[in-house]
């Protein structure tokens, strides 16, 4: 089995896959100061849960934008899992792409690793849609290298800065509203983020593909991207565990006889 660690600023995957096969996937909050000892009591129980055993483990690889976490998830895989992570961003480890940006070493390993996913499933060019603490817009080319791309403050954060930076707007959950105009406070508030964000993603989508000057798909993860599959046809598919794909296509790029 292979162990699979995504680390985002708002929450951490773990994911195990015996081949093609998801088998088991599990959430915990990120925490920098999270101690290796303190993950493999939460992981090994959950793995438990489902009938994995950890000593069935055979290989890990770990793709995080947190650099304080990694210490204590590569110190995880070894002693309770006795592998040595791959680390996505690390000398060595090859993508199989390239990342032409000014400077590469810039791109969040998320975005690298779902350009990856997306291009193996999707071809290319293509655009990836992460719904995820920030709402990212990345473009891959048809030879599955990765251009560029656009950040845009997280649906989440978003609502989070309304409700602390005013004094009488109560926090909101994400919910398609029938009318843009609102008639009260908290849906006037849904609408603005929920149709502002649509907005967002069908302007920015309509800019990207006219700057490429090539038809391109459009897919979307994260945990909101099926909510706004619904509200606009710029989206062509959705893919929940993209990331998780990338990180098993990249360890079959570097442990190929794995």
């Amino acid at each position: 089995m292979l162990l699979v660690i995504d680390v985002g600023n708002t929450n951490s995957k773990f994911a195990v896959f015996k081949g093609d096969e998801l088998i088991g996937e599990w959430r915990l909050q990120t925490q920098h100061n999270r101690t290796a000892d303190e993950y493999a009591v939460s992981l090994t129980q959950l793995m438990k849960l489902k009938g994995l055993e950890p000593s069935d483990v055979r290989g890990a690889i770990i793709a995080t934008v947190v650099p304080q976490a990694l210490f204590n998830l590569r110190l995880l895989c070894q002693s309770y899992f006795n592998v040595d992570p791959l680390v996505v961003g690390e000398p060595g480890v090859k993508l199989g792409m390239q990342v032409l940006l000014e400077r590469p070493q810039d791109a969040g390993a998320d975005r690298i690793v779902a350009a990856v996913a997306g291009h193996k499933q999707f071809g290319g060019p293509l655009i990836s849609i992460d719904f995820g603490s920030a709402t990212t817009f990345d473009i891959v080319d048809e030879h599955g290298n990765f251009v560029g791309g656009v950040l845009s403050p997280g649906i989440q954060l978003s609502i989070e800065a309304f409700y602390l930076m005013t004094a009488r707007l109560p926090r909101i959950k994400v919910e398609k509203t029938e009318k843009v105009i609102g008639k009260a406070t908290v849906p006037a508030m849904q609408s603005g983020i929920f149709w502002g964000y649509v907005g967002l993603i069908e302007k920015l989508v309509t800019m990207i593909k006219a700057e490429y000057g090539q038809p391109m798909k459009v897919i979307a993860t994260g945990g909101l991207a099926p909510l706004f599959l619904e509200a606009t046809d710029v989206i062509d598919e959705t893919v929940p565990d993209l990331i998780l794909r990338g990180l098993l296509e990249i360890w079959r790029r570097n442990r190929p006889d794995a």
